[in-house]
């Protein structure tokens, strides 16, 4: 439970942070009821403890590295007995492979259980961020006279994975396909219903995290129907300029085509194969049916 001290000091970090970091580009609450029901508590305005976790993202940039204005991410989420306990802080930036994306922030989380006794923190994790980051980072080689094709050690990926359901009814499976693929920086459409379709499409190991999240959850059936992976290797690429040229859909957000069936549960197969005609992926329509979409 949730005392009236936490809430204190949960809202007026926040309201720090908006200070500090002023844009959206920096600073963004991903749930604006829940800050709603915490500053109403907070303010003694109702006696109801928040029954929601204050989640926000915090995008710093990073000195010192060979990328222009490279960003990196903090998804922060608030316990509710914050700062009694630390903070759930989750790192990332394509620049961070997988291993050390995991080592970032086992080692993140380590410091947050040292320095989190009861004090808020989320500006101490920001600034132990910044400073150890680099150490981190897949590095980027300049190109050479004897190596002008030279690539980073690791491959960049830009990944479409389309994943089938056999329905998507449950309200909270429906806000976690659309909470996790914002915080992972994926574009798509989640098609809710009986069958469920969900595209989700950006780098590589995000596409991994989210189908990995996904697939953990309670389902009668759940399956990755088809995948396309683009390899992006040089170390001169614009890697965020080229994932968006790659992009066919924007920010991932649920589609509806004129709803029917006893239920409510069904939609117009028709209207979804020509809104993925529209983004040139109407040959997927087969991939999921078994039959040519008309």
């Amino acid at each position: 439970m949730m005392s009236e001290e936490e809430a204190e000091a949960q809202l007026s970090e926040i309201e720090l942070l908006s200070s500090m970091f002023p844009t959206e580009d920096e600073f963004v609450v991903t749930d604006q009821l829940a800050l709603a029901e915490l500053r109403d508590y907070a303010e003694k305005k109702t006696t109801n403890i928040p029954s929601s976790k204050i989640q926000f993202t915090v995008n710093v940039e990073l000195e010192n590295t060979t990328a222009d204005k490279e960003a990196l991410s903090l998804y922060c989420s608030y316990p509710l007995n914050y700062p009694a306990v630390p903070p759930e802080i989750t790192v990332r930036s394509h620049l961070l492979g997988r291993p050390q994306q995991a080592q970032l922030n086992a080692d993140l989380n380590t410091y947050l259980k040292s320095i989190c006794s009861g004090d808020v923190c989320i500006l101490s994790a920001t600034e132990w961020v910044k400073d150890h980051a680099s150490a981190y980072m897949i590095k980027v080689s300049a190109p050479s006279e004897t190596q002008p094709d030279r690539c980073t050690p690791k491959d960049v990926t830009f990944t479409r994975l389309w994943i089938y359901s056999h329905h998507i009814y449950n309200k909270n499976k429906r806000k976690h396909i659309l909470e996790w693929s914002k915080e992972l920086e994926l574009s798509g459409f989640s098609m809710p219903g009986k069958p469920g379709v969900v595209c989700v499409e950006g780098l590589q190991d995000n596409c991994e995290e989210f189908w990995d999240r996904i697939r953990k959850l309670t389902w009668k059936r759940i399956l990755i129907r088809h995948r396309e992976d683009i390899p992006m290797a040089c170390a001169d690429m614009d890697i965020r300029k080229e994932i968006q040229k790659l992009r066919r859909f924007p920010p991932l957000e649920e589609k509806a085509f004129d709803v029917h069936g006893s239920r409510g549960n069904h939609m117009d197969l028709g209207q979804l194969y020509q809104f993925l005609n529209e983004k040139g992926c109407g040959n997927i329509f087969q991939m999921y049916f078994g039959i040519e979409g008309q």
